[in-house]
């Protein structure tokens, strides 16, 4: 009996270890199926996300999926701690359980979960004392273990939530640009501008290196694939989804644009969304409603011509899109299901208002009255400036 505890205990605290070890401090993705953290995900969320979706209104359920995230990061640490203070506590009643307890009452497993609770936490009362060099020492390493234990927690917590806020930036501005949620068709159309080739080369070489951070970041700490966007219609998935659908209409039909760069984004962000799907054990769905029928494929097109652009409309054009879109839509799809973040349509069929559509189309009322904005307002401002030396 005292054998098999000493042995459990050796286990636990091999296991918290190694598991913690791998999912906070190893920068690189964490392998086997027996970890305490895959085995905490593959247990919770599937029935969190269960209940949530059974809530009917869309913001509170999306609020009850927000919660999951960082809710999950303390339930996680808890159970790290957990293992440690039950393995040190095996451990001492494998060894017989060598304390001397001052109120007198029967020493057993009951005071050695607190003994190695109380040295864990560094709480250091010394009501119960040990009486063996043996257990003075796994005392000591006890609480050394807490002090390592409570330093990389807290600074677990930052290096989280600054790689969170770097995700969450791009996708804020992805907003202005492409709608909410994004769309390859509103993305391409509000670039549809004098210069605009330009502006959108450069927001591909910005999503480039989006692509690349997130697959770094979240690789080495899947924990943030659960945290979800600040707004209802964003979220990592659909933003990384609807880039990659701007990529392939320019590769697959769109002439005189980027599509050396689209070249370069599809390529990083379609690794990003495929190895981040074998984290979770994904495999690429198949058989799914088609995201882009016909029908609406050629409507795709109608829209971006009345933008100015100009397109292959080649029988071909639209097998090569086909194809792109069949190396990156099975994994989006299979990611959106298991975290139940909606992918985003080609076409907006109801574009939600935005900041971009307000300013622009106060822009369009003022040029259709005739009128001159920048000269008109330049002699203000110096008006206003003179005035203000005077004054």
């Amino acid at each position: 009996m005292y054998a098999l505890s000493l042995i459990a205990g050796i286990a636990c605290i091999t296991l918290a270890l190694l598991d913690s070890f791998q999912t906070v401090i190893l920068p690189r993705r964490a392998t086997g199926r027996f970890r305490i953290t895959h085995l905490f995900y593959a247990v919770t969320w599937r029935p969190w996300a269960w209940i949530a979706g059974r809530v009917r209104y869309e913001r509170k359920r999306e609020t009850m999926l927000s919660f999951y995230g960082p809710l999950s990061l303390v339930l996680l640490i808890i159970i790290w701690a957990g293992a440690l203070v039950l393995g040190f506590a095996l451990i001492f009643y494998g060894l017989g359980s060598p304390f001397l307890d001052p109120l007198g009452r029967a020493v057993g497993l009951r005071s050695d979960l607190y003994v190695s609770g109380t040295t864990l936490f560094t709480l250091g009362l010394g009501d119960v004392v040990p009486h063996s060099y043996v257990i003075r020492d796994l005392v000591i390493l006890e609480a050394g273990m807490g002090l390592g234990f409570v330093a990389m927690v807290i600074g677990y917590f930052p290096v989280l939530y600054s790689a969170f806020s770097r995700r969450e930036v791009s996708i804020s501005l992805l907003d202005a640009r492409a709608g909410s949620p994004p769309t390859a068709a509103e993305l391409l159309r509000r670039h549809g501008f004098a210069g605009g080739d330009d502006a959108l080369t450069l927001l591909l070489e910005e999503w480039e290196r989006w692509s690349a951070e997130l697959l770094e970041g979240h690789i080495s700490y899947p924990l943030l694939c659960y945290f979800r966007s600040q707004h209802t219609h964003q979220s990592w998935i659909s933003a990384l989804t609807a880039i990659l659908d701007t990529c392939a209409l320019l590769i697959a039909g769109v002439q005189e644009r980027p599509a050396r760069q689209a070249q370069l984004t599809f390529a990083m962000a379609r690794h990003a969304l495929a190895d981040l799907s074998q984290i979770f054990g994904l495999k690429p769905a198949k058989n799914l409603p088609d995201r882009l029928p016909e029908q609406q494929f050629h409507a795709l097109y109608d829209q971006l011509c009345e933008s100015g652009m100009r397109l292959c409309r080649d029988p071909k054009s639209e097998n090569r899109l086909n194809q792109l879109r069949q190396m990156y839509e099975g994994y989006a799809q299979s990611l959106s299901t298991y975290l139940c973040m909606p992918l985003p349509p080609w076409i907006a069929d109801r574009p939600r208002r935005d900041s971009w559509l307000t300013v622009a189309q106060i822009r369009a009322e003022a040029e259709a009255a005739g009128n001159t904005l920048a000269p008109a307002s330049e002699p203000n401002i110096v008006a206003l400036d003179e005035e203000h030396h005077a004054f």
